[in-house]
């Protein structure tokens, strides 16, 4: 009877005659280094000197160091909840303005300039933009709720006559209430979210990251 083969010798076989790209190699552990940087900057932002860091980078290789970092910082830039989600957009931005350097079209100090302008404009449109969202959100709950109410209201007026006391239904228990708000709430995230997706893209562009 043949010897089963674990796992790892199939593994092994399966792999003896691949070749590891150094390249490839090189600039995924280049990539990771930007994300472990960006990773260190959002927990201290002082612990970290961006700009150092990248002019430490071989020119060759800065471009998978920012594309790391961006990707790290770049999720951080989500639809918010509450106020509380919009206090890291200043310490986001100045990430982005240490990476803007030497990114400009014109390359340099006036490319820099120029892309550090940029940036700083997009973040302002930025803030104003999250907080029209919460604005929107907070609006079109409102709306919802009370276009809901009538029927709301019945409801709890039927199941009163059944147990034979006042009933106080919660909107969101109701499944028709909840899949009614979903809809409404979901389409308008969804704008949202396309437009702060579109943000981000620009702001790969800006620190000059080849676009998608």
């Amino acid at each position: 009877m043949a010897m089963i083969k674990s796992a790892l010798e199939l593994a092994l076989e399966k792999t003896k005659d691949m070749k590891v790209d150094p390249v490839a190699l090189e600039a995924s552990e280049t990539k990771q280094d930007g994300k472990r940087t960006a990773g260190q900057y959002l927990e201290d932002p002082d612990s970290v000197d961006i700009e150092k860091k990248l002019a430490a980078c071989p020119k060759d290789k800065r471009v998978h160091l920012k594309a790391g970092m961006h990707e790290i910082l770049s999720s951080q830039l989500q639809l918010p909840t509450g106020e509380a989600g919009l206090e890291k957009l200043e310490k986001i931005a100045a990430a982005y303005v240490a990476l803007s350097a030497g990114a400009g079209l014109l390359g340099g100090a006036v490319g820099g300039a120029i892309a550090e302008k940029k940036i700083q404009g997009l973040f302002q449109q930025l803030a104003a933009f999250l907080k029209q969202y919460l604005d929107d959100m907070k609006n079109v709950e409102q709306v919802i709720k009370k276009q809901w109410a009538p029927k709301l209201r019945e409801k709890e007026r039927q199941m009163a006559a059944r147990l034979g006391q006042d009933v106080r239904l919660d909107p969101m228990m109701d499944p028709e209430f909840s899949a009614f708000y979903k809809q409404n709430v979901g389409a308008l995230r969804q704008q949202y979210q396309a437009a702060l997706d579109k943000a981000k893209q620009d702001l790969a562009g800006m620190i000059g990251l080849p676009q998608e």
